[in-house]
């Protein structure tokens, strides 16, 4: 086994236990991952230590201003992806045709897009999962019971507000690190009146 993942896997094993944060569920192998609650950059910390714990590469979309100096190096070392939110296109594009293998292969996003509190969540995430094929994966964090992992794993069915009806039903009672900061889940693409104010 590659001393490297022996060492990550170990690291991070320590550094959740001394923490005091567990990991759950059953991480799949190939899956567009939704990461939610988004409210802190502690978010990135506890994700990266996941990966490491289950000895997985999550290729994370994190927004182009964050690869600068040593911040920039580190999340390209950890298979992070640039994202210009100003023309999204190129990138998903190079993502979509890099899942066409049978290679494991992880694309996280946070689809609140924000660590403020939004109206709306981007709807990426359920688009890339179409253009791929692949499945949805509800991955999470709950800082009240300190638990991080992996929660239902769907196939979009097209009908979106059902699909975000169940979204909306898993982090229901899934809290931040700043709760006030947590954008609820529903998509511009929703039938109008879909989803009441919460």
């Amino acid at each position: 086994m590659d001393r490297h993942f022996l060492v990550r896997r170990t690291l991070a094993r320590l550094l959740l236990g001394a923490a005091r944060w567990r990991a759950v569920g059953v991480v799949p192998e190939r899956s567009v991952l939704v990461g939610a609650p988004h409210t802190s950059n502690w978010d990135w910390v506890v994700t990266l230590l996941l990966s490491w714990r289950y000895g997985i590469r999550i290729r994370l979309l994190v927004k182009k201003e964050m690869f600068r100096g040593p911040l920039g190096r580190l999340l390209a070392a950890t298979g992070s992806v640039a994202l210009d939110r100003a023309n999204p296109a190129a990138t998903v594009r190079a993502l979509v045709e890099e899942s066409r293998s049978d290679e494991p292969w992880l694309l996280g996003i946070a689809a609140e897009g924000t660590r403020s509190r939004g109206e709306y969540w981007k709807s990426g995430f359920y688009r890339i999962a179409q253009q791929t094929g692949l499945p949805i994966t509800l991955a999470f964090l709950d800082a009240p019971s300190r638990t991080v992992g992996w929660g239902p794993t769907f196939h979009p069915s097209g009908d979106v507000r059902a699909d975000m009806d169940m979204i909306r039903a898993f982090y229901a009672d899934k809290t931040g690190f700043r709760p006030e900061g947590f954008t609820p889940p529903r998509l511009r693409e929703e039938p109008p009146g879909a989803v009441e104010e919460g």
